[in-house]
This record gives structure tokens, C-alpha cells and sequence, in this order.
């Protein structure tokens, strides 16, 4: 039995499929709410790539690494060269005169892609996803986008990792190691030149996930992931904008949480911010826009819970491209 127990603290601890979040959490998802919401696919006249790495929780063996890459490019000229004619010289979305110029995007596609890394002790989590969204003009100012992503998601148990008291334990034994599952998630998406709204789910498909083939060990399910986000775009002077956002995340059984990040962008050349994650950690973020290609940002993270007194904080980069910018921005105009 006490092999048993070992595998499935290992288990637990590193999907908590049953307690906690099943899918990796992000500091600085502001940057890529891509990667909570499909419906984002194609908000920007660019092509937007972004990859980024998080260590949580370092100086704790076995904790979380996660890795992605994400792409979401928009579908039609209308949109494309509308966007890009429609900038003003010298007019950055962090100015006060833009909201009054803003004009709601042109309806279009978008589509998107994702893959996403996140290992946790002895079990690695490897999402593969597609997504389309289509974007309509609700007002002159105003946009809805909807969207969906599905793919397959990879999961397998390195038994090697695991010391156990009983090579045959049965929670691990004559089991399937590397099991495929479906994907599929959903979202809507509002934004106009000052504030976004959003609502997702993730995990929409419940499965089953059992590294045995014993009927006397209980599996774990994935459950769905309700997520619903906000954020603001607030002119302080024609080169100084703060941008508050939210995060709320209802996952069942566990307790509704929420994260909250404040950014202050300078121009649209760098910006600093600061993050809280309920019960969890405070976090301090920067970022700055190297060019109309590319932009770099990083995150560091200081639990507040009893993680503290055994990791180090946790760090995050997140790296974005810009393709075929023909408005040569350095800063989304339609996300924050």
C-alpha cells in the first residue's frame, strides 16, 4: 500500500486532476490570451507568434515546467490592409487619441495553432490544438469574436522517475503509460479600442485517464475549465496607459479563483505591472517592444502559500514575432 500512496501523490501532485487545475497556469497570459480563449484567433492584422517557457515553483524537484508555441494569423485584405491603412502616423494604441480614432475591425477569420509542453514530476502533458474564430462588428466601436480549438492531448506516466516499495504496484502495473485523448474548447470574445471581455472553456471533453489496467484502482477525469476575463485600457497622457485585467476560474470541485494583473505601458515601447493569484502568489512582470518584429516579456513569481518555504518563485519569458506587420506596430491595437 504504501507504494500505492507514493504513485498516487506523484500523480496528484503533478496533474491534480482531482483537485486542481488540470491545465498549466500562466503570469503573463495578458500577452497571449490566445492561449485561454480560441476565439482570439486572428484579433491582430499581423500574424502572431509567440513561445514561452515557465519554471514554477524552482528548487522544488519534480515541480512544473511548461513550454509553448503559439501562432494565430487573420483571414481576409479587408481586414488586413484596413487595419494597416487605418494607424495613424505617430498614433500608438496607448494614446489618448485612439480610442477616438478606433474604428471596429471589418468582419473576418481567423485561425490558430498550439502547442503546449507542461511536465510535472513523472507525467508529461503535451497539447496539440487547431482553431478558428470569426470576428463581426457589432457597432462602429465594438467587435464579437467566437471561436473554437480541438486537437488531441498526449499524456504519459515515465515510470522510471517512480521509486516504489512494490515494482508490481497496481496503480502503475500492466498499465497504458502514453495514452491520446481529444481536445476541444470554446469562447467568445468582445473588445472595442478601451476594454475586452471574454469567456472560455477548456476540456470541454470529459475522459478518463488511468495509467492501469486494474478495476480495483480508480481513474481520474479531466474536468472542464470555465475561464472569464476582462481588462481595460486607460489613457493617463498621450505616452502612458494602464491597463488593469482579471482573471476568474471556476474548475469543480476546488474553490472559484481569481488572478488580477495591473500593466503600465510607456508608449508602446516597454511596460512594467504587477500580478496577484488568490491565496497563491504576487508577481512582478515587464516587457518591452524591440521593434514592429519583436517583444520580450518576463514574470517572476513569490508564493504566499506554504510552497514558500521550499521554492525559490517561479520565472516566465514569453517571446513574441510579428509577421507580415504592415502597420508596423509595436503593440497589439485590438488586444492589450
Amino acid at each position: 500500500m504504501k507504494g500505492t500512496f507514493i504513485c498516487c501523490i506523484a500523480f496528484f501532485a503533478g496533474l491534480q486532476f482531482t483537485v486542481a487545475q488540470q491545465r498549466p497556469q500562466y503570469t503573463q497570459y495578458v500577452l497571449n490570451n490566445y492561449l485561454l480563449n480560441p476565439a482570439v484567433s486572428g484579433i491582430e492584422s499581423y500574424i502572431d507568434v509567440k513561445a514561452g517557457y515557465r519554471s514554477q515553483w524552482t528548487g522544488l524537484e519534480g515541480a512544473p515546467v511548461t513550454s509553448y508555441l503559439t501562432l494565430s494569423a487573420p483571414l481576409g485584405d479587408n481586414f488586413i490592409q484596413g487595419d494597416a491603412a487605418s494607424m495613424p502616423s505617430g498614433n500608438t494604441p496607448y494614446g489618448r487619441s485612439y480610442a477616438l480614432d478606433y474604428q471596429a475591425s471589418p468582419p473576418h477569420h481567423g485561425v490558430g495553432f498550439s502547442i503546449i509542453g507542461d511536465k510535472t514530476g513523472p507525467i508529461t502533458q503535451t497539447t496539440i490544438d487547431f482553431s478558428y474564430a470569426y470576428h463581426l462588428g457589432l457597432t462602429s466601436k465594438l467587435n464579437l469574436a467566437v471561436g473554437v480549438s480541438g486537437g488531441l492531448n498526449h499524456i504519459s506516466l515515465n515510470t522510471n522517475d517512480i521509486t516504489l516499495e512494490n515494482p508490481l504496484d497496481p496503480a502503475i502495473s500492466n498499465g497504458n503509460n502514453s495514452q491520446w485523448k481529444p481536445d476541444l474548447n470554446v469562447g467568445v470574445w468582445a473588445y472595442s479600442a478601451n476594454y475586452y471581455i471574454g469567456a472560455s472553456v477548456q476540456q470541454l471533453l470529459k475522459q478518463n485517464l488511468y495509467f492501469n489496467t486494474n478495476s480495483n484502482v480508480t481513474s481520474s477525469q479531466t474536468v472542464p475549465h470555465y475561464f472569464f476575463t476582462a481588462g481595460l485600457r486607460l489613457p493617463v497622457s498621450d505616452d502612458i496607459s494602464l491597463l488593469p485585467s482579471v482573471l476568474v476560474k471556476l474548475i469543480k470541485p476546488v474553490p472559484t479563483t481569481f488572478d488580477a494583473n495591473l500593466k503600465m505601458a510607456f508608449q508602446d515601447i516597454f511596460w512594467v505591472g504587477g500580478s496577484y493569484r488568490k491565496d497563491d502568489s504576487f508577481g512582478v512582470l515587464a516587457g518591452i517592444n524591440i521593434s514592429s518584429s519583436i517583444n520580450v516579456g518576463y514574470s517572476y513569481d513569490v508564493n504566499t502559500s506554504a510552497l514558500n518555504t521550499v521554492s525559490n518563485g517561479t520565472h516566465e519569458i514569453v517571446i513574441g514575432i510579428l509577421l507580415n506587420n504592415q502597420a508596423k506596430v509595436r503593440s497589439p491595437m485590438h488586444g492589450f
